[in-house]
């Protein structure tokens, strides 16, 4: 099994060219089997789920070809034979069950296994399900499977979100898009990868207002039709690597960077000591003292601050002048990354959802072990601020959200290496 050796060695310089947003292609992904017509996709990351996204999709007989090295992603469902994602490729990846909305929409039945991902959270499929059985859906569980079935066809209907749920609100939504007459999803997620996906279906042919509002609006149509869309810039990846200056000293301007995908983390960082600024090209981030100061996060979903930038925020805590708490409201299992960050040094307490966090000088290098996507990347920025070597294994959850991870690092000067396992 690969690990990565990081070495703390001083201040970064350069640029870091961001990607497209995992999160938002794996929803864009599963909006080819609402229309017969081809959907091409710039933009897209080079990802591992992105991989099992395209395994899960050709396995219900879409035909997905990876072009301009990984970038471009051409899609076309023009002859789905198979309505059931099997749970050996939809256990590898939570967003998986985002094929249910357009099968159920399209095809008008769709068997799907109760999905997996990182070990963060319960994160149910009851929102998911609630949204389409209001939408006309019979669904029942049978066997670890939703069966789900809409022999006379979906209808729209005002559907409440009692949490304002990312992949619920992109399930009803690709759904609505087919349903006869006008759906409102209240209480909707507003995050940009929303906004993303309702434009890619809006070019499709959908009739969609009020992405990135509490209130979205979809009135069906017959058909959808192909289209090609650029897949937005990632925040998360933008925000993690923005920390990396921070952590380590330095400057950084990171290509294709834009304010308004990470409004409220910026706010955390301009209250820690920490510049921000836009460039032609992107933003550019450095830290204002030697040391920055502790402050209080509290995870919510956007345009609060992210619980996938949570794990990288405590590492640069780790180090901060003073003392932070942490609150985490989105995923109650999200704070694993704690006990590897106190074998290098940390001093972290957890009790519950709260981790309060008391900076210390310096952190050391030692061998950690990632526990999900999040945490195996703000252990690798830790080791940039400590003394010594860091080895991070089980890195096979980096590879799952952040392509070149190691070529983006040392390429504004780190020493980091992936060391590949026996």
């Amino acid at each position: 099994m690969d690990s990565i050796l990081v070495k703390g060695n001083g201040p970064l310089k350069g640029q870091i060219p961001i990607a497209g947003a995992k999160n938002a292609c794996l929803a864009l992904m599963p909006a080819t089997l609402l229309s017969e017509e081809p959907l091409t996709l710039t933009n897209a990351p080079r990802l591992s789920d992105i991989k099992t996204m395209t395994e899960l999709l050709q396995s219900l007989g879409a035909e997905v070809s990876s072009l301009q090295d990984g970038q471009v992603q051409a899609l076309s469902s023009h002859n789905i034979d198979n309505h059931v994602a099997d749970y050996e490729i939809v256990r590898k990846m939570r967003a998986s069950n985002l094929v249910l909305g357009p099968m159920l929409a399209r095809l008008g039945q769709a068997v799907v296994s109760l999905p997996g991902g990182c070990a963060i959270g319960a994160r149910p499929m009851d929102l998911h399900i609630h949204g389409l059985e209001a939408l006309g859906a019979e669904i029942e569980l049978k066997d670890g499977y939703l069966h789900a079935k809409a022999p006379r066809g979906l209808k729209g209907a005002v559907i409440e979100l009692n949490f304002a749920s990312v992949g619920a609100t992109e399930n009803i939504m690709m759904a609505a898009t087919l349903a006869k007459g006008t759906t409102v999803i209240k209480n909707a997620a507003r995050e940009p990868e929303i906004v993303d996906l309702a434009e890619c279906l809006k070019k499709m042919g959908a009739h969609i207002e009020g992405a990135g509002t509490s209130d979205i609006t979809i009135e069906g149509v017959d058909r959808l039709h192909g289209a090609t869309h650029p897949v937005v810039t990632d925040r998360i990846e933008l925000g993690t690597y923005m920390l990396a200056p921070v952590i380590a000293g330095g400057e950084v301007e990171l290509l294709g960077g834009r304010l308004d995908l990470v409004g409220a983390f910026v706010e955390k960082l301009d209250e820690a000591g920490v510049d921000v600024t836009e460039t032609k090209a992107g933003l550019k981030v450095k830290r204002r003292g030697d040391r920055v100061k502790a402050v209080n996060v509290t995870t919510e979903p956007f345009p609060g601050f992210p619980t996938d930038l949570q794990a990288q925020m405590m590492a640069l805590m780790c180090t901060a002048d003073g003392t932070s708490v942490l609150e985490e409201k989105i995923f109650e299992n999200r704070f694993m990354h704690a006990p590897e960050l106190i074998r290098m040094g940390a001093k972290i307490d957890v009790q519950g959802g709260h981790a309060t966090v008391t900076g210390v000088d310096r952190l050391k290098g030692a061998p950690v072990m990632a526990t999900d996507l999040r945490a195996s990347v703000s252990l690798i920025l830790a080791g940039l601020a400590a003394e010594g070597e860091t080895i991070v294994n089980r890195v096979y959850h980096l590879d799952r959200g952040y392509e070149q991870v190691v070529r983006k690092f040392s390429g504004v000067g780190a020493q980091i290496e992936r060391i590949k396992g026996s």
